[in-house]
């Protein structure tokens, strides 16, 4: 291992794809901060916000809704309406007038919403599979059984991420991450607990892995391949429970998205220390396993620890999520080899 220091290591230039050479290896996660405005627009407030972190290689946004049933928090943006393009558009100015890179996360929460944000209609999912829980900083609403899409309704929702995918573009991001991580919709095609369908979208590797593949196809006939990445959670660990065949769809997917030069792989894990017996290791280790391309590590990383995975090739860029909350001026703390200041989980209720 080179025992460089934490800024020699990750301050260098990455080439992310043809398309875009990233000015570090650092990048900032993207993080749920419900402060967009009236008709979840986002807000002056959120250009600032962005803007301090500039200096990160690659900012990556909180998730923005690709429609309006894709909502499952209050107060998140959204990018499906010209609205929503205009207050993006404030953003990627901002960080681009500070030098920066900044990809839009795409997001639909599927089953993990309540119908008080969706008009009173049931949330829709792969499955009518019941999730356990109440919803945050909803005042206690529990959550419920969604409903089953039908196929019909499944290209619509293929064409919602194109759109925003387009939507993003137009308003000057660099690119788009989709989010396929964490629980959420396509997230929710990838595990056995939460797809039991038997039809094309489900019941073998390469019908689960389908739908992803699809929007990721999709995707990228807006944006171009090397200005998309995905972030993907093979271990089980949040709104979902584990099986051990996930594993075979995982290796099934990424053994297609080998094919399609995407511009990264981002791990989707709050801990990235975390052992899955059905992946015989790390999700970053799995990844890391069965896909050759770029991979973004996330997941309670330091700067000393990111370095030495970097220094490892264990990943090839390191994102900070909790980091960037509580030091705006990371990257600027790790060249000048200054300790950060410690995550308190306070600072959530500001947007600074």
């Amino acid at each position: 291992m080179n025992l460089s220091s934490p800024a020699e290591t990750l301050l260098l230039p990455y080439e992310l794809s043809s398309a875009l050479t990233l000015s570090n290896r650092i990048a900032m996660a993207p993080m749920t901060r419900s402060m967009a405005g009236e008709g979840l627009v986002p807000t002056p407030a959120m250009a600032e916000y962005y803007a301090r972190r500039a200096a990160a290689g690659l900012l990556i946004t909180e998730g923005a809704i690709i429609r309006a049933d894709g909502q499952g928090y209050p107060d998140v943006p959204g990018i499906f309406t010209d609205a929503h393009v205009e207050g993006w558009r404030e953003v990627t100015r901002r960080v681009h007038e500070e030098e920066g890179r900044i990809f839009l996360q795409l997001w639909h929460v599927g089953r993990v919403s309540h119908p008080s944000f969706l008009g009173g209609e049931l949330p829709v999912a792969p499955s009518a599979v019941a999730l356990d829980g109440r919803v945050p900083r909803s005042g206690g609403l529990e959550y419920g059984t969604p409903r089953e899409a039908s196929t019909d309704e499944i290209q619509d929702l293929v064409d919602a991420y194109a759109g925003g995918a387009a939507n993003a573009l137009a308003a000057g991001f660099d690119g788009v991450e989709i989010h396929g991580a964490n629980g959420y919709l396509v997230d929710q095609f990838l595990h056995h607990h939460t797809n039991r369908r038997n039809d094309v979208y489900g019941g073998s590797p390469a019908a689960m892995s389908r739908f992803a593949l699809e929007v990721v196809d999709a995707v990228v006939a807006r944006a171009d391949a090397g200005r998309v990445g995905i972030r993907l959670s093979p271990g089980a660990y949040f709104n979902m429970e584990s099986h051990p065949d996930d594993a075979k769809v995982f290796r099934h997917l990424l053994e297609e998205l080998e094919k399609r030069s995407l511009a990264y792989v981002h791990v989707g894990i709050f801990e990235r220390t975390t052992v899955f017996e059905d992946l015989d290791g790390t999700a970053e280790a799995f990844l890391r396993k069965n896909y050759s391309g770029a991979l973004i590590g996330c997941g309670g990383f330091t700067p000393e620890s990111a370095s030495a995975a970097v220094a490892d090739d264990a990943v090839d860029l390191v994102a900070f999520g909790r980091g960037f909350i509580a030091n705006p001026d990371l990257v600027a703390r790790i060249r000048a080899g200054q300790p950060l200041e410690p995550y308190d989980q306070e600072m959530l209720l500001k947007l600074e």
